[in-house]
């Protein structure tokens, strides 16, 4: 007799699983949520009130790599706060709130306390940007990670009013580009990043460059939320665009959002670079234009604001807790 355990799957620690995150995916619901945990479908129901014209705006992503720092770490309760944060980020540069998320977490081998931890990231950052985790898919499918690995993905679905779409239209020859701190390496990179860094040291070793930080927790940095610094902004009225920095880099992802016709110039001399971005570039003599084009060296969102508006971008962003800097403009 041969059992789905037999072949690889434990439903019994799929249900444990669900049972233990439950209560952390209750606490992120909105009121727009209609349907509990466990239903075959999520159900959200939106305030239409609120619009006159609204429109939905998703997207998706993974977190790459960085999850194999996490499985050399054994620390799991940061990685799906990156995801929704990464997600969040995406649609709020196009001016949308987001509503609700939803994930995808695959294994060879469920174990419910790593499960655990990645809803906790999850929920802690779904709470965080006010966005309720409606919905998710837990596969356990054996011979396709090897131990201890997993891979994830999430969908993030926000609203915005049609006719405060952001999407580059608003740029004009002369605006400033703003460029707000990342955290790190924030999700992108990471290939290019392991390959030189643990050619050189363990994920528990402190790099001097890092200040005492262990190499480990300074890869495992959170990809942070800039939804409310991107909504005071906009309630002031002092952006036509912005830049989320990621897979492509400060020249890649700005082009994203400049009019057939323009051009722009960044100032890389602006801000202070990282200390992990240099060790990176040294230890692997990485070319300046590789480092520009993978990572997003310090910067992990840009606002692209009037001339006129810089001022006043500048306080806001500080009310914030910002510490934003005038790193280019948008060119003729």
């Amino acid at each position: 007799m041969t059992t789905y355990r037999d072949a690889g799957v434990d439903i019994d620690a799929g249900e444990e699983t669900v049972r233990r995150i439950k209560p952390m995916v209750r606490s992120t619901f909105t009121p727009g949520v209609l349907a509990d945990i466990g239903a075959f479908g999520s159900f959200f129901e939106l305030d239409l009130s609120r619009y006159q014209h609204p429109v939905l705006v998703s997207s998706v992503d993974g977190v790459g790599t960085k999850l194999k720092v996490a499985f050399r770490t054994d620390k799991h309760d940061t990685v799906g706060q990156d995801l929704v944060n990464h997600c969040v980020n995406d649609i709020a540069v196009c001016g949308a709130e987001p509503l609700y998320f939803l994930d995808y977490f695959s294994t060879g081998k469920l174990y419910p306390d790593v499960a655990e931890q990645i809803v906790r990231g999850f929920t802690t950052a779904c709470r965080e940007n006010g966005c309720a985790l409606i919905g998710g898919e837990t596969a356990e499918m054996p011979d396709l990670y090897d131990a201890g690995e997993y891979d994830l993905a999430g969908t993030i679905v926000g609203v915005v009013e049609k006719s405060e779409i952001l999407d580059g239209s608003r740029v004009v020859e002369g605006d400033v580009l703003i460029g707000l701190p990342s955290t790190g390496l924030h999700t992108n990179g990471y290939s290019l990043a392991r390959k030189i860094l643990f050619a050189h040291y363990t994920v528990d070793d402190t790099p001097t460059d890092l200040g005492g930080e262990t190499l480990g927790d300074a890869l495992l940095r959170v990809h942070r939320s800039y939804l409310k610094s991107i909504r005071a902004l906009l309630d002031a009225g002092a952006a036509h665009a912005f830049v989320h920095v990621t897979g492509g880099g400060i020249p890649g992802n700005t082009a994203r959002v400049i009019p057939d016709g323009l051009g722009f110039e960044v100032d890389y001399n602006a801000w202070q670079r990282p200390a992990l971005f240099n060790l990176i570039q040294r230890l692997g003599q990485v070319p300046e234009e590789d480092m520009r084009r993978t990572f997003n060296l310090g910067i992990g969102l840009i606002a692209v604001v009037s001339a006129s508006s810089v001022e006043d971008a500048m306080r806001v962003l500080a009310t914030q807790g910002e510490q934003p800097v005038r790193i280019g403009q948008v060119t003729g």
